[in-house]
């Protein structure tokens, strides 16, 4: 890996193409790579919004890489050749969402524990060259040295870089994190690494750079979107810049959930959760605004409070 990986992470119901779109044109996000939510198989067959998704002109000018999660090979190939069709020759696996429902099929880090799958998947990874491919994982679901049964099989599997989120599928995203297991993990694997897990600052990012060949960054970008700008600019923002900022980043998504979808209840279901992780950044009061808004109206009301 010639140089350092700065990542957005794949987040549901977050980092969608209008968040990334405007991200990436606000916060100039021209070296940054942005992971797409996972492409799915849901009701038997691949779910459409998550190619439209991917495909989007939104997309334009920006470094995508796709991720799909499955159960076994016949949904990883599946997934793997839609991906395909779409244009794209680069695809993230995911072996770490730790939602129960998934994981309790065996998809994300339930995939850990189900070793023959894995073996499987890894004989198809290999037939496919011309596809790149980069896994995602978590050290576990219940145990953080679950890992170690996967190493051969990963190492096995020609690989771009894995990228390690220091948590066992069971903490979600709270707890510690197991940073010696996590070393572990990194000594022990043949592709560079990408951290990711806490990471919330520009001081984080340093920190994650010393101890991996990349950073991808989740819920830290959330609750602070310039995070990344502030720290390729070495600096960290005022409290009034990272607040214009945001409020220009929302302005544009709002507009375009406002011109593409219908009703004041899609456009608040989906515009909302924008506002999850910045309450520190507006205030509780206004943060409890914007969740009890029934309106467009309303919602527009309560932003206004924002200063």
């Amino acid at each position: 890996m010639e140089e350092k990986i700065i990542a957005v992470a794949p987040m549901q119901g977050y980092t969608d193409v209008p968040f990334r779109h405007y991200h990436s044109e606000i916060y100039g996000g021209d070296a940054t790579l942005y992971c797409s939510p996972f492409i799915r198989v849901e009701h038997g067959d691949i779910r459409r919004r998550d190619l439209r998704d991917i495909t989007s002109a939104f997309n334009d000018g920006m470094s995508l890489l796709p991720q799909v999660i499955f159960r076994d090979a016949d949904e990883f190939n599946r997934l793997v050749d839609a991906v395909a069709a779409a244009g794209f020759d680069k695809v993230d696996l995911n072996l770490g969402c730790p939602f129960p429902p998934q994981v309790k099929k065996g998809r994300g880090a339930g995939l850990l524990q189900r070793l023959p799958e894995l073996e499987q998947v890894a004989v198809a990874v290999e037939s496919r060259p011309e596809i790149t491919f980069s896994v995602k994982m978590r050290l576990g679901v219940t145990s953080p040295d679950e890992f170690r049964q996967v190493v051969p099989v990963l190492n096995h599997m020609p690989l771009s870089h894995v990228t390690v989120h220091p948590r066992i599928a069971a903490q979600q995203y709270g707890g510690d994190l197991y940073i010696d297991a996590y070393s572990e993990l990194r000594d022990a694997l043949t592709h560079p690494v990408i951290f990711n897990g806490d990471v919330a600052t520009p001081a984080d990012i340093d920190a994650a750079l010393s101890r991996a060949d990349g950073v991808m960054i989740g819920r830290g970008l959330l609750g602070r979107p310039s995070l990344i700008a502030e720290w390729r600019e070495g600096r960290e923002w005022s409290a009034d810049e990272r607040l214009e900022k945001i409020l220009r980043f929302h302005g544009e998504i709002f507009a375009h959930y406002a011109d593409t979808l219908c009703g004041d209840t899609q456009i608040l279901m989906k515009i909302k959760p924008f506002w999850d992780y910045l309450e520190p950044e507006i205030g509780h009061k206004t943060a409890k605004l914007i969740k009890k808004a029934t309106s467009v109206p309303k919602y527009e009301a309560a932003i206004s409070t924002i200063s």
